[in-house]
């Protein structure tokens, strides 16, 4: 009898419950005592928390992080202008669920694109769609997608991502039909979900670094509003070579 459930189980793809059940028929004794009601509900439990942790790993897998970070491991022993206590409030999430950006700035090697992908790496934990691009690479990505008919596609894509990571902001100029890109991303972004963006750049030389002043306006007036702000300071954590998680 237990054969034919475990097969029906495996059937429907409730594998989570499966495995539960050979462990519970495994321990004899163990749950003899329950009802039917407390043992079903050990199975659903089990089936639940095995759903959960996929669906953490497709989302891991569809962030495509350049960094494999996570907020336990973020340093906060050296003068980078960074606070434990901060990274916890962004930890909760709740700036995420009110479509609110981050906006993450410090010389090069300061770690600001490994404390972007911790923070992008709770998030999936939390169930949140992320995506992580090179702002160069997110234009060439957008260009492929003009040249094959599929732009307004991964536009959608891109608007439905609950966290979209740029790095890389403001570190080549940007053409005009970039410019105008980047305005298409944010516009259909503002208020509706969040974007963090990773610059070597100080906010105030952002205006100037799209390039056009009408332009810079829109963009950066949808990508500012009620945004969180960290700048790190400090010498480049790659000299530091007893950090790994520095290396890029």
């Amino acid at each position: 009898m237990t054969t034919h459930v475990l097969t029906l189980l495996r059937q429907l793809k409730l594998t989570g419950m499966a495995a539960a059940l050979e462990k519970q028929e495994e321990q004899i004794g163990t749950y003899e005592g329950l009802s039917f009601i407390e043992r079903l509900s050990l199975l659903l439990e089990q089936e639940n928390l095995i759903r959960e942790h996929r669906k953490q790993d497709r989302l891991i897998r569809q962030a495509r992080f350049k960094l494999n970070a996570t907020i336990q491991e973020v340093d906060y022993q050296h003068a980078r202008n960074i606070q434990q206590s901060q990274i916890a409030r962004l930890a909760q999430g709740a700036w995420l669920d009110r479509s609110q950006n981050l906006l993450v700035t410090g010389p090069c090697g300061s770690g600001k694109t490994y404390l972007a992908c911790a923070i992008g790496h709770n998030a999936c934990l939390q169930g949140y769609s992320v995506r992580y691009y090179r702002l160069s690479r997110l234009m060439l990505v957008l260009s492929q997608a003009k040249a094959d008919g599929s732009y307004h596609k991964l536009l959608q894509q891109l608007a439905k991502t609950q966290l979209l990571i740029i790095d890389d902001w403001g570190l080549e100029p940007l053409k005009p039909a970039q410019r105008n890109d980047l305005l298409e991303i944010m516009d259909d972004r503002y208020t509706q979900s969040s974007t963090l963006v990773i610059s070597q750049l100080p906010t105030d030389q952002w205006y100037d670094s799209i390039g056009d002043n009408t332009l810079a306006d829109a963009i950066l007036d949808r990508l500012m509003h009620n945004a969180h702000r960290l700048a790190l300071k400090g010498e480049s954590m790659r000299k530091r070579k007893d950090i790994p998680e520095f290396t890029e």
